[in-house]
């Protein structure tokens, strides 16, 4: 099976995300398109483009940047309730069509400021309810003719999407990219989504939640392609180990000082719980494994963090690649430097 490289790009409205460079055009189009086009020179794949209100609009930002590069693909996130499943299959299928088969599409379930652009949400099994349908009417949109469906929270009557989205190989649809550790996300997960995206847990922790979901598969009878397993972690790469602890430290010393405010949001979720919880069990897990950075504020991805020279990190890599993991989405802070650094040391380390 194919491995797939991601990276990052920060379309934030604030800059100095994570600790990247403050610059007042930090989200410009030339600034942001000059990630992408360093992406592209360095062998990258494409990058995630997060979302949430209050940030510059992602599917925007991921046509911008289709239009001015040849082989970027934008892992474009987007919420059930921000958009419609039929407005966004089409959209999708649209730019999927016109940048020739480079989109990929990250559903997020999390909590979000949903008041304020006039969505609303019930309990965490109604999130996920109406998760599970949105999925099943865009992949059925970008996949039949005259489709209808009429579920509990969406539906669609006669509903055919043009023009339809690239097919090539295998490749039928843009990927669904899917998180969530809860049993509810990871039942959706099991039945729906392409690929199960997971945080940088320790090795045995993945492992375990990748062999759950092949159970949960076939328990809820899923009728796709078999779900594959991607991971989402900060990777901090120097050219020597000790420098990179060294940097690593430095780094955890300042977040300490300035002590990030957590947001709500993320402290709700389970699988932010889970990494929060890796504190309790060293700084370091596994070979290097740094979990230091959640003690202070540090959310998300950038919660754990591989630690070391492009040959500790690339190994530690390749260790979740034996355990099943084949989509990796990494990043480290400035961007724009690493997306080279790395690029240059880390991916000929990593690449068949």
């Amino acid at each position: 099976m194919s491995l797939t490289f991601l990276w990052y790009i920060p379309n934030q409205a604030q800059p100095g995300h994570r600790g990247d460079d403050v610059v007042e055009d930090h989200n410009s189009l030339p600034t942001l398109t000059s990630h992408a086009l360093a992406l592209e020179q360095h062998g990258w794949d494409g990058a995630l483009l997060g979302t949430g209100w209050g940030r510059p609009d992602t599917f925007t930002v991921a046509t911008a940047l289709a239009a001015r590069t040849t082989t970027f693909q934008p892992l474009i996130a987007v919420r059930p309730g921000y958009w419609h499943p039929a407005k966004f299959a089409s959209a999708a299928a649209t730019l999927d069509h016109m940048s020739e088969g480079r989109v990929l599409v990250n559903i997020v379930s999390g909590k979000d400021d949903l008041a304020a652009y006039g969505d609303s949400e019930g309990d965490q099994a109604h999130r996920y309810a109406r998760t599970r349908e949105f999925i099943r009417i865009v992949r059925r949109l970008w996949t039949e003719e005259n489709v209808t469906y009429h579920g509990e929270h969406f539906g669609v009557t006669d509903s055919t999407v043009a023009p339809r989205p690239v097919v090539r190989g295998e490749r039928r649809h843009p990927p669904l990219y899917f998180g969530g550790a809860s049993e509810a996300a990871e039942r959706v997960s099991a039945a729906e989504a392409d690929v199960q995206l997971f945080w940088g847990e320790p090795l045995d922790g993945v492992g375990e939640r990748i062999e759950r979901l092949k159970r949960l598969s076939e328990e809820v009878g899923r009728e796709h392609a078999p779900l594959e397993f991607g991971l989402r972690i900060t990777t901090l790469v120097r050219d020597t180990t000790e420098q990179a602890w060294a940097d690593a430290e430095a780094k955890v010393a300042q977040l300490a000082q300035g002590h990030i405010p957590r947001d709500p949001n993320w402290r709700a979720a389970v699988g932010q719980q889970r990494l929060l919880e890796l504190a309790a069990r060293g700084d370091v897990l596994d070979d290097n494994l740094y979990t230091a950075p959640g003690r202070y504020g540090a959310g998300g991805a950038g919660t754990t963090w591989l630690v070391g020279s492009a040959e500790d990190v690339a190994k530690s890599l390749r260790r979740y690649q034996s355990l099943g993991i084949t989509h990796f989405i990494l990043s480290d802070t400035p961007y724009l430097p690493e997306i080279t650094r790395q690029g240059s040391q880390l991916l000929p380390l990593l690449r068949p």
